[in-house]
């Protein structure tokens, strides 16, 4: 199961000065949402990052991750010794049990908090909003980063067609995988 670290909470004590801050800096305003109750909830990106910053005032719960599939998550949570929360979703500001209606991306929630009672939340993300991507540099650093690692999977491929004594076809998967199982870290297997 992957966990991508999706969003950290930050308090701030006066949000349009903390939005036009960030926004100085060039990051890009991914929400900037008011409720009837006078709650704010402003989420921005820095250029690149594969995380967002969720900004508050007051308490901030903690940091949030996404998966993809949030029964399995819970599932692994659980069986590592972490006390989970069951799936649930939300109505407003109040959480019902249950995943969300039609499995909605971005709707079904577990939490969790570690021994020293840092909360994390888990979000069950399935599609991405239109814009809200990754960059691949948020995983190389830098085009020279890549373009090196695109280098080590040319020669492992190479290798890989000399082993099977034919031709790739479906090279364009073969070096996705290893790049992929590359970028995971050092326990993958070439």
């Amino acid at each position: 199961m992957d966990y991508r670290l999706e969003v950290v909470r930050i308090p701030v004590a006066d949000m349009d000065r903390a939005k036009d801050f960030y926004q100085g800096l060039g990051w890009r305003m991914d929400f900037d949402s008011r409720h009837e109750d006078g709650s704010r909830k402003v989420q921005a990106t820095p250029p690149g990052s594969a995380c967002s910053v969720f900004f508050s005032t007051g308490f901030a719960p903690g940091p949030d991750l996404v998966v993809d599939d949030i029964d399995a998550a819970r599932a692994e949570l659980s069986g590592r010794g972490a006390e989970v929360s069951g799936v649930y979703h939300l109505d407003g500001a109040t959480r019902v049990p249950g995943p969300a209606p039609g499995r909605e991306s971005f709707g079904s929630y577990i939490s969790f908090n570690d021994w020293d009672g840092n909360r994390w939340v888990v979000q069950e993300v399935t599609t991405r909003i239109p814009g809200r991507t990754t960059s691949v540099l948020a995983t190389y650093g830098s085009v020279g980063a890549l373009a090196d690692a695109l280098r080590r999977a040319a020669a492992a491929h190479d290798k890989h067609t000399k082993d099977t004594g034919h031709d790739d076809p479906d090279w364009p998967d073969w070096y996705a995988q290893y790049l992929a199982d590359e970028s995971a870290g050092p326990d993958m297997k070439a």
